[in-house]
């Protein structure tokens, strides 16, 4: 059987694993990402997990000559650079990472492949997750940030510029208040992550009265689970931003499914596992919006958690 080592590559921290020709991973480890010591810095660090990781194989009698990445920011797959990346990860912009991590770890270039993590996430359920076994499969992430990526017979869309499953900027009717648009953190305004994200959650829950030293979104799910909405400024809070969440969320997703026509729906992220108080009014919304021969479409939870990324970024050099 052939092996391959998939890594993720996320603003807060690099896991990898050696991952067989089934998809299984045989074994994995984790370290922080450098986010703030520039693309040098982090492409060493990667090389040094990836390196161990090849030893350990080699010690059990296994080959691994090949990796894949799915990497924070927008990835040009073709040549294997960093197009451009937010300020969570200093100095990733313009990194040469395929032919970067190739040389540190003595492999021919073409040996090392990379996509955007979240392809690499939606890749890794459509191989041997919630959709394996689709033809194609649209996947997005409700998180610290909102993503997707759209698979399409074993391959994620990844558009011209490489920008294909930025699905949290375009526009929501939710994303507004008191008639203005709320600001996104890219830039634009009124778009699906400035009110659907785990961080837009909290800022709608201070908008509708909630208080400011309620910490975080998981504290805010909290209050709604907890509290008698009817009693509790806070706990009426929470039900209601929870809610605005989650129904721009399902409003989104159905309409990327009218647009895409996926045989399946994988949701995941954060807000995905934090129970029927989100996932119901989100689905709720979704299928309302969808058209008729699109009733019945599977509206699954990912599958895999933090081992997806790896498996679809393994997937890229299995292929």
């Amino acid at each position: 059987m052939m092996y391959v080592v998939g890594v993720d590559l996320g603003g807060t921290k690099t896991a990898a694993g050696v991952v067989g020709a089934d998809g299984e991973v045989l074994f994995s480890e984790q370290i922080p990402t450098l986010n703030r010591g520039g693309g040098d810095a982090i492409l060493r660090a990667t090389a040094a997990l990836v390196g161990r990781l090849m030893r350990r194989a080699a010690g059990e009698g296994i080959d691994v000559g090949r990796v894949g990445v799915g990497s924070a920011g927008v990835i040009d797959a073709v040549n294997g650079e960093v197009v451009s990346a937010t300020d969570a990860i200093l100095g990733w912009a313009g990194t040469r990472l395929t032919a970067g991590l190739a040389q540190l770890l003595g492999l021919p270039r073409g040996s090392v492949s990379a996509v955007n993590d979240v392809h690499a996430h939606a890749l890794g359920e459509a191989w041997r997750g919630a959709a394996a076994g689709s033809s194609s499969s649209l996947m997005v992430a409700f998180g610290t940030g909102v993503g997707g990526s759209f698979v399409l017979d074993g391959s994620p869309v990844l558009g011209h510029h490489y920008v294909g499953g930025h699905v949290g900027h375009f526009a929501s009717p939710y994303a507004y208040y008191e008639g203005k648009a709320l600001p996104c953190v890219c830039g634009g305004s009124g778009h699906v992550e400035a009110i659907a994200s785990g961080p837009a959650i909290h800022e709608s829950f201070v908008r509708f009265g909630g208080s400011p030293e309620v910490p975080d979104t998981r504290a805010v799910f909290a209050l709604a689970h907890g509290g008698d909405a009817a009693a509790s400024a806070d706990s009426a809070a929470a039900v209601k931003a929870i809610g605005a969440g989650a129904g721009a969320a399902g409003l989104a997703i159905g309409g990327l499914v009218n647009i895409l026509d996926p045989e399946t729906v994988v949701v995941s992220g954060g807000l995905a596992d934090a129970g029927d108080f989100w996932w119901k009014p989100m689905e709720r919304a979704l299928r309302k919006e969808l058209m008729t021969p699109l009733a019945d479409i599977p509206v699954l939870r990912a599958a895999l958690g933090n081992t997806a990324a790896i498996v679809g970024a393994a997937k890229l050099v299995l292929n």
